[in-house]
Formats: C-alpha cells, sequence, structure tokens
C-alpha cells in the first residue's frame, strides 16, 4: 500500500512517453528507482519532513516562493562560511575585472538563486507536464532538431546552473535522455532526485558504470546530458584555461562527440525573476568540434562553458571547488 501511494499520489509518471515505447534497449544499468521499505526507518524521518514541505509549498505563486527564496539563500550565506568563501574566491579568480560591490551583489544573488533551486524540487518532481510546460521555457530547441533531421546524436554539455534540473526536465519531456547521475550519501535523495529525473522515462545511470551504457543508448537515439565542470583530479584531467585560470579538466567530450557521430549543444538554465520562469538556453554546436586534439577539444569546451554561465553568472554553482586540483608546484587556491 506504502508504494501504491509513494507511486501514483507523490511520484505521477509521464504517461505520454515510455522507454519502451521507443525502440531503445534497456540496459541492466540502469540507476534503479524502485521505492525500498527501508527509506520509512527513523533515520528517514526528517528527510520526509522536508520532502513533505517541497510538496506543500508547491501549490504556492511564484512571488512567494521566490519571496522566501531571497529570504533563505540570505540565511544560507550568512550561516555557510565555507560555501561562502568559496564561491567568492571562484568569483574573484572569474571576475576579476567586477569592483568590489558587484561581487558582493553576484554572491548575494547566487544563494538566493541557491534556495530557489532546492524549493523548486518540488515544480520538478510533481507538477503535471502542462504546468512544466509553462514554467519552463526552451529557446534554441531548433539546434537539436537540425542535429537529428541530419542523422547526427545530440550532447547537451550543460553546465552546473542551478536551474540545472529545469534543463534536465525541460528536454526529457521532449526527448529520450540518457545521462549520468552522481548519487549522494542519503539514500532517499538520492531516490527523490533519480525519480524526478526519469519520470518522463530518461535513463539514468550512477557514475561508476562508467560512460559504455550511455554512449549505447545516444547511438540508439537518446539525447546525452553532459556536465564537464566539475574538478575530478589530476589523474583523469589535463590543465586548461576557465575564465583565464587553468582548471583541471577531464578532456573525453571530444572523443564522445566523435564516437557518438554527435553536435555538441551548450546548455544553460536560467530564472526569468520578472515572468517567474526558467529559461533553458540551448546554443548552436560547439563549432570545428572535435578537432581531433585533447588539448584544443578542451579548450573550445571550457570557452563554450564560459559563454554560457555569461549568460546568468549568478546562476552558476560557484560553491564548487572548480579549482581544488593544481599544476605541480602551485599552492592551494582555497
Amino acid at each position: 500500500m506504502t508504494q501504491y501511494l509513494i507511486r501514483y499520489f507523490l511520484w505521477p509518471e509521464n504517461k505520454m512517453k515510455k522507454p519502451d515505447d521507443r525502440g531503445i534497449t534497456k540496459s541492466s544499468l540502469i540507476y534503479d528507482t524502485k521505492f525500498q521499505l527501508a527509506y520509512l526507518k527513523p533515520e528517514y524521518w526528517s528527510t520526509w519532513l522536508a520532502i513533505v514541505f517541497l510538496w506543500l509549498i508547491m501549490f504556492l505563486p511564484a512571488f512567494i516562493l521566490d519571496a522566501l527564496a531571497k529570504r533563505l539563500g540570505d540565511l544560507f550565506r550568512n550561516e555557510n562560511k565555507k560555501r561562502r568563501r568559496i564561491a567568492r574566491k571562484n568569483i574573484d579568480l572569474c571576475f576579476p575585472e567586477l569592483t568590489e560591490e558587484e561581487k558582493k551583489e553576484l554572491l548575494k544573488r547566487n544563494f538566493r538563486h541557491q534556495a530557489r533551486s532546492v524549493l523548486y524540487y518540488g515544480l520538478i518532481w510533481w507538477a503535471p507536464v502542462s504546468v512544466l510546460e509553462r514554467r519552463i521555457v526552451i529557446k534554441g530547441q531548433e539546434y537539436i532538431e537540425n542535429a537529428l533531421n541530419n542523422n547526427r546524436s545530440v550532447i547537451i554539455m550543460a553546465a552546473h546552473s542551478l536551474g540545472l534540473e529545469m534543463a534536465v526536465s525541460a528536454v526529457a519531456s521532449r526527448y529520450p535522455v540518457s545521462g549520468p547521475f552522481n548519487p549522494m550519501k542519503n539514500r532517499l535523495i538520492d531516490w527523490c532526485v533519480a525519480k524526478g529525473r526519469s519520470r518522463h522515462g530518461s535513463y539514468i545511470y550512477a557514475r561508476e558504470s562508467g560512460l559504455r551504457p550511455i554512449i549505447k543508448d545516444v547511438r540508439s537515439g537518446c539525447a546525452m546530458f553532459y556536465l564537464p565542470d566539475e574538478d575530478l583530479g589530476k589523474e583523469r584531467c589535463i590543465f586548461a584555461p576557465f575564465f583565464g585560470v587553468k582548471k583541471a579538466t577531464v578532456p573525453v567530450l571530444g572523443r564522445l562527440s566523435k564516437s557518438c557521430n554527435a553536435d555538441v549543444l551548450p546548455c544553460m538554465a536560467c530564472y526569468d525573476e520578472d515572468n517567474h520562469q526558467y529559461i533553458v538556453h540551448i546554443l548552436p554546436a560547439i563549432k570545428q568540434f572535435p578537432a581531433g586534439d585533447d588539448y584544443r577539444d578542451t579548450v573550445s569546451m571550457n570557452q563554450s562553458l564560459e559563454e554560457i554561465i555569461r549568460l546568468c553568472p549568478a546562476q552558476y554553482f560557484w560553491v564548487m571547488k572548480l579549482f581544488k586540483t593544481r599544476p605541480d608546484g602551485e599552492n592551494s587556491l582555497y
């Protein structure tokens, strides 16, 4: 009974699209989104309270949610000194041309957008598709269509924007999508995020499953979401400029594009505070990509990331340690 209620009242599926209807073979490595009775243990009760809170505020008008996001964002910024320090350091490194007041304003708005992204999880997880289509607008969908019409696969190169879940939802409700999922420590939160991402029929895989099943899906007709801006350590990366700073970057996107015969479309989701909508910006395919050289491809990729981040710089995930790994002989930036 519990599983029935969870499935049909908390996580309504998009009945218009089913993975089995697409002619794409399902892999056994797909992340398991089945509800587990272990999620009802006392250790998860506080998480359930948060989930119920997100479900309730989903029904509030957007202007009230935005006002609440401002209050919570200011609270998070004042209380979380560690994340505030990391975000400010990243802003200093990436935008040296800004004045001190402009940097403070960017930092303040960033934390407010972080709070909003959390408050809007309820919309992503439970709102009907008709509501999502009103609250999330895609600009540049024609670039996806152009690639498909030219018998090309599609790789959505997304930045870690605070509206990332909105971008995934918008694309996945229109096209079959495959991509990686990075599990967190809280298994219930994992289930919520994975269930929300897959409600339209998306294929998601835990990071340890690697890229092979995703590549297979892309070759079969899925679009792929790929996020290349995380620092994964010196062993897997090369150093390439990112906002003028050497950044450890995984040099795999060019090879993925070649292997999948895919156009790489940069993507950034930005919240429009005037119209209370998320705008998912999809840009034209990266030109002359791949070039066949890992370094050149990585530089092109990072330049494209910079371009989309500048669309709404306050809505990027600046609290990541973007420059954690340093070249030999350089001191830590954090």
